[in-house]
């Protein structure tokens, strides 16, 4: 029998997480109740908010006692965060659901987060419609809107629980009825991607899945950078082809896609070849031209399309940007290689297009060749655009040649 861990605040939301668990079990599926309010439970549950709490090095008396709303919160997420994955380890469950508001949200989907990809993992929220980037980060946790506060029993909220539990119980439930994947034991390589460095991606991966490898590509728009950075933390990938780096440029100057300081790490701290180059390097990204902050009026913009905006990075900021590359690249101590394309960084940075700039290019080399280790760092330069096939070949090939020793 197939175990759906639900977890919640069953002190004031009973009545609701008691209707929750009734469609589990009418569904042939076996409940497995994890408490995370603060006072009594309005009935029986597997894992106590005292046990939550203490995973965390908190006592729940202490927590009531202190009537500290914040406090509380963060005691019973942090407990949830160390105790579900435990519980997951030890075959308690299959897939959680849980229900809530902003505070609900806040309590569960950190520790949803810390189960593996594929496990099912349902929240049902009242923040689901808007921006879910701080619950879901890089995981596969699946946001559904709850269309009205989880509070109390209606016939709206009735069906998007039913709704809810339907969806955990047909991934858990139907999983066995499709056709077993096999795994072709094809190595795996990570490779970032963006729109202007599109095609040179498509002739190295093409290249790589012509020798054996399976190519995933990761659109560097931000949390593309933070999911690959993860994933290559949690061991999944023999190779990272870092061909586009842009999302530091966001980091500093200031754009809408930004991946965090800890971008261009995992691999150089798991000791994971890699090739790392400066695609779209040029650019800084933004929402619509109208949305661009009054500080940057007078750069040099270009609409790539209704929705986004680019701007063209300036020699002291692609000093700023060599210089945080080449601390991070300093970081490895084996089998990395920097990839210098010194006729352009981009598709629009070249003779002719919108951000050619050959003295900003090469300021962004100098600060590179400058900075980093050369007896760590190979340091590659090639008279090609970053999307020309003997450059993106010759990156990939230099890639297999560290995978294979």
């Amino acid at each position: 029998m197939k175990v759906v861990a639900i977890a919640g605040t069953f002190d004031t939301k009973g009545k609701e997480y008691q209707y929750v668990k009734d469609l589990v079990e009418q569904l042939g599926l076996k409940a497995y109740m994890i408490h995370t309010g603060v006072f009594k439970p309005a009935f029986s549950v597997d894992v106590s908010n005292r046990t939550v709490a203490e995973a965390a090095g908190y006592n729940i008396d202490e927590i009531v006692a202190k009537k500290d709303r914040a406090l509380a919160t963060e005691a019973l997420s942090k407990g949830m965060q160390k105790l579900v994955p435990e519980l997951y380890k030890e075959g308690k469950f299959d897939g959680i659901l849980s229900f809530g508001g902003s505070g609900g949200t806040s309590l569960v989907t950190p520790a949803m987060r810390e189960l593996p990809i594929g496990v099912p993992k349902v929240m049902v929220s009242t923040m689901a419609s808007g921006n879910v980037e701080q619950y879901v980060g890089t995981s596969d946790i699946i946001m559904m809107p709850s269309i009205v506060d989880v509070a109390g029993l209606n016939k709206i909220s009735k069906t998007i629980f039913g709704n809810a539990v339907l969806a955990i119980a047909g991934m858990l439930g139907m999983k066995d009825q499709l056709k077993e994947e096999t795994d072709d034991g094809k190595p795996l390589v990570a490779a970032t991607m963006f729109g202007v460095t599109t095609q040179g991606i498509k002739y190295a991966q093409e290249y790589l899945e012509n020798r054996g490898y399976e190519v995933l590509v990761f659109h560097a728009t931000g949390t593309g950078g933070k999911t690959m950075e993860a994933l290559v933390n949690a061991g999944f990938f023999s190779g990272v082809l870092d061909m586009t780096t842009t999302e530091w440029c966001d980091e500093i100057v200031g754009g809408v896609l930004a991946a965090g300081q800890n971008r261009l790490e995992a691999a150089a701290k798991n000791k994971i070849p890699q090739v790392v180059s400066v695609g779209a390097l040029d650019m800084v990204n933004f929402g619509p031209i109208e949305t661009v902050p009054e500080q940057f009026s007078g750069r040099n913009l270009y609409k790539h399309n209704p929705t986004v905006t680019l701007m063209r990075t300036t020699i002291p900021e692609n000093v700023k940007v060599g210089n945080k590359l080449a601390e991070k690249l300093n970081m490895a101590s084996e089998k990395t290689a920097l990839f210098l394309p010194l006729a352009g960084v981009s598709a629009i940075d070249q003779p002719g297009q919108p951000f050619y700039g050959a003295e900003e290019d090469e300021i962004l080399f100098k600060t590179l060749r400058e900075g980093v280790n050369e007896d760590v760092v190979e340091v590659v330069e090639m008279n090609n655009n970053i999307n020309d096939q003997v450059f993106a070949e010759a990156a990939a090939q230099k890639l297999i040649d560290y995978m294979e020793g």
